[in-house]
């Protein structure tokens, strides 16, 4: 995880680096548990991700994703990056109904993704955001789920 520029300084952005460990953490016990071929750990695992994963991408795109990408130099980036939550939504779901092979894609894919939010997209948000910005991607972000 970045710790290189201190954005996760920012509490949004600590809080939603936070989520990317316990997300993280939450896809290895997914991911011992479909090595082990346990289906029963299988599903519990999945829906503990699951639970942790829907509620954070929902949290981002409702804040930071929605204030950033009215730059238009963002929103690309922003745009690729929401069809990456919807990609890992996806690709969770199939594994949790028994599609096991994608284990490995959808990991990559996930550390992918956080590593492009850490090391780029948190890092432009802290450098592009003056204080209103920030209060505004505080009022638009959904609490943390607990």
């Amino acid at each position: 995880m970045c710790t290189y520029c201190g954005c996760e300084s920012i509490t949004i952005i600590g809080r939603f680096m936070d989520e990317h460990v316990a997300i993280i953490n939450a896809n290895g016990e997914l991911r011992r548990a479909v090595e082990a071929a346990d289906r029963h750990g299988i599903e519990r695992s999945a829906d503990l991700l699951a639970g942790l994963l829907f509620p954070h991408t929902e949290a981002e795109e409702a804040g930071v994703f929605t204030v950033l990408a009215r730059d238009e130099d963002f929103t690309e980036h922003i745009e690729h990056l929401c069809a990456e939550h919807d990609s890992l939504d996806a690709q969770l779901k199939r594994i949790r109904a028994g599609a096991h092979d994608e284990m490995h894609a959808f990991e990559i894919a996930l550390r992918e993704h956080i590593n492009r939010e850490e090391n780029g997209l948190f890092p432009a948000a802290a450098i592009a955001f003056a204080g209103p910005e920030w209060d505004e991607v505080d009022a638009l972000t959904p609490p943390a789920a607990v």
